[in-house]
Formats: structure tokens, C-alpha cells, sequence
């Protein structure tokens, strides 16, 4: 079976082909081709590298007038020019797109038709840049490969089976029906940790009380009890729980009706300190790379240090919220940029935990390890480092329902 995946993003489109022809691997297989498309390296220009597994990369940038063109132009490398890997866009199965936002009505993967489209052109008001952007790349397969069959794997539904306690925020109930709850994000990444989890741990996802650690750009955490998502920091919108690279994650809402009694300030500007001028960003004055941030630490600068501390307090604070809800912890997960990568924040996060009885392998920890344990021998809690593999676990989801 071919599958095709496609993660949009409001920045980016990435795709990948997997090429199973021996049923569903146990680990990730490599895709036999991969592409990318950068709308914001060049103004007015999208950048489109494209790489099969085997030979050279294509790299070009071309005019970026209709989004869903240049998509297709992206695709049909699939089948045409020095890149190509098959024959014709017949020989792909099935297409898996993630989308960001599924309300609450979507709890799982569907098969898309006319109906699971229009709720994702509605959702859009709940996720005004991600799911358009989703909606293009849905748009220009259905062009491209006709009458294959397409799915759609939610970002949100991971989260779908959060209890009443949980979700609802103490506002009053006309609004809560109006569709402002806690929804969660991440939902594909913390599902492909999860399973990996079991699966490294040879133990079942049913008897593990685990928190899974997103830390990217973006942040979140899960509490997944039974195999299920109970708990999660991102909220109404990804903006809530930690602090992040540029996000403030959350902060006292009064601060909000205070910025915006200020005579020079309006919705737009304060949308865009909340979700690009803040975070790690906002404190340190540097960047929204941790990186960056720590290179700075290093040659003393004392703004950067407050930054990652506070980065710190926050990851600590809502894993203790986290550890409350499952009334324990088995496993401590941290995937994404930064929780497969920094060292010092997984050093530092699970120094707070060590009543748990939970032991840093501290050489471990240091060195560049992905799908291990870190904890020590004898922690009572086990630490994985996780390399996340969403568009895997977007074809996991595809092979599936079909």
C-alpha cells in the first residue's frame, strides 16, 4: 500500500510517501519520497525541496500566486521529472491529511467527504489560519487523484475524550455552548508517543500512567491514563498552559483587559504579542530558539537565564497539574524539537520530581539519544526521549480505517 500525507501548516506544507508493501511495520519506516514547500522564505516566492530516497534534491522557487497550484505542482513531482518515484498518481491508495481542528463532534480519524470538508471550512473559526490551510491540500489531491480515498486525522481528537471537569472553563454556560472549551493540540504527536512508549517499555498502553512532553515551538503536555488522553495544557486554542518560543502561554486574564484599556492597543496587536512577541522570545530579547537562548546564557546574559527559568517553573508546574490528574506517574515522555534535543530542560524538569522517586541517568541525558529510556536503573519512574513521527502515525491511522 502507498500512502500519501500531507501536514499543512500556515507557514509551510509538508508532505511524504510511504511505500508499505509488506502490511504495517512495527517502526517507522523511511518514506520513499519527501517535499516541503516554504511560503515565507521569499516574499512573493514559495520554495519547494523535494527528495526521494534514493538520488538527488530538487530544490526551486517558483511565483507563489494560488496555494493550491503550487501544491499540485509539488505533487506531480511524484510522478514527473528527475525526482519522481512512481508512474502515476494511480498507484497512490489513500491520502491522510492532518487537520488541526475538529471540534468536539470529530472524536476520531474519518473518511473524508463533502460533509467532513464544510465542518472543516466552519471549524476554520476556531482555526482560522491551519484549517484553510489544510482545506488546500485536500482540495488539490481530491484534483490530482480523483476518486482515491482521503482521510482526515485530527489534531484534536486525541483529546476528544477529555471529561466535562476537564474541558469546561468557569465562564458562563451560554458561551461554553457557543463551542468555547478546552480542545487540546499535539493529539497526533502525544498518540505516536504513547504507543512508542508501550512499545519501547515492552509493556501494554493500558497499565502505563504516562505524561507525554511536546516541547517545540509549540508546547503541550498529556496525561493519558488507560490509553486515553485525560489531561492536556493546551486549551481553547494553542495559546494556553506552557510557556512556549514566542506564545505567553497562560497568563491572568486580567492582564489581557488591562493591555487593552491602553489607548495603543487593539485586538490584532495584542493577538500578535500573546502568539508571536512573547514567550521565550518576549523575556529574553534574543529569539524564540532555545538555542539561541542558551548560547546567550552562556556568555552571561542574564535575560536569557530568566527566560529559560521561568520556561522551567512552567514545564515543572503544569507536569505536577499533570501528575495530579493520573494520581501517579509510570513514564515521563519528552519529544519535539526541544524535548528530543535540550538536554538542560529535561535535566531541569525532572529535578523537580525526584519525591516521585524519579532518577536521571544523567550520561544518558546528555548524550544524543532518540527511542531510549534515561531514567536511571533504579528510578521508580521511567524517562523516554521520543522522536515524534507525526506523518507516520497519519499513515498508521489511514492503513486503519481501510
Amino acid at each position: 500500500m502507498k500512502i500519501l500525507v500531507l501536514n499543512a501548516g500556515s507557514s509551510s506544507q509538508k508532505s511524504c510517501l510511504y511505500d508499505l508493501p509488506d502490511g504495517l511495520p512495527n517502526s517507522p519506516p523511511k518514506p520513499i519520497w519527501e517535499a516541503s514547500i516554504d511560503w515565507t522564505h521569499h516574499e512573493g516566492f514559495a520554495e519547494i525541496k523535494v527528495k526521494p530516497q534514493y538520488g538527488k534534491v530538487l530544490e526551486e522557487e517558483i511565483s507563489a500566486t494560488s496555494r493550491p497550484e503550487i501544491i499540485e505542482h509539488m505533487l506531480e513531482t511524484l510522478w514527473s521529472g528527475e525526482v519522481s518515484v512512481l508512474n502515476s498518481p494511480l498507484e497512490v491508495d489513500i491520502i491522510g491529511h492532518r487537520i488541526v481542528h475538529g471540534g468536539a463532534e470529530y472524536r476520531q480519524s474519518t473518511m473524508i467527504n463533502d460533509q467532513v470538508k464544510e465542518a472543516i471550512a466552519r471549524l476554520a473559526i476556531f482555526a482560522p489560519v491551519h484549517n484553510p490551510a489544510n482545506l488546500e491540500g485536500i482540495i488539490a489531491t481530491e484534483k490530482l487523484f480523483k476518486n482515491k480515498p482521503q482521510v482526515a486525522v485530527f489534531d484534536t481528537a486525541f483529546h476528544a475524550h477529555l471529561a466535562p471537569a476537564v474541558y469546561t472553563y468557569a465562564i458562563p454556560t451560554k458561551y461554553t455552548e457557543q463551542g468555547i472549551r478546552r480542545y487540546g493540540f499535539h493529539g497526533i504527536s502525544h498518540q505516536y508517543c504513547r504507543d512508542r512508549t508501550a512499545q519501547i517499555l515492552n509493556r501494554q498502553v493500558k497499565d502505563l500512567r504516562l505524561i507525554t512532553c511536546h516541547l517545540g515551538n509549540g508546547c503541550s503536555l498529556a496525561a493519558i491514563h488507560h490509553g486515553e488522553s485525560i489531561d492536556t495544557t493546551m486549551g481553547f486554542t494553542p495559546l494556553e498552559g506552557l510557556v512556549m518560543g514566542s506564545r505567553s502561554g497562560s497568563i491572568d486574564a486580567g492582564i489581557l483587559l488591562h493591555l487593552l484599556h491602553q489607548p495603543d492597543m487593539d485586538v490584532d496587536k495584542l493577538d500578535r504579542i500573546l502568539n508571536r512577541e512573547s514567550g521565550l522570545l518576549g523575556i529574553s530579547e534574543i529569539s524564540a530558539d532555545l538555542r539561541l537562548v542558551l548560547q546567550a546564557i552562556a556568555e552571561g546574559d542574564r535575560q536569557a537565564q530568566l527566560a529559560l527559568d521561568v520556561y522551567v517553573h512552567s514545564l515543572r508546574s503544569h507536569i505536577g497539574s499533570m501528575v495530579a490528574s493520573l494520581g501517579g506517574l509510570d513514564v515521563l515522555v519528552f519529544t519535539a524539537g526541544v524535548g528530543e534535543n535540550a538536554a538542560i530542560v529535561r535535566e531541569s524538569a525532572c529535578a523537580g520530581f525526584e519525591f516521585l522517586g524519579l532518577k536521571l541517568d544523567l550520561d544518558k541525558n546528555n548524550q544524543k539519544l532518540l527511542d531510549v529510556d534515561i531514567a536511571a536503573s533504579d528510578s521508580a519512574v521511567r524517562v523516554l526521549v521520543i522522536h515524534t513521527q507525526e506523518d507516520w502515525e497519519i499513515a498508521r491511522e489511514c492503513w486503519s480505517l481501510v
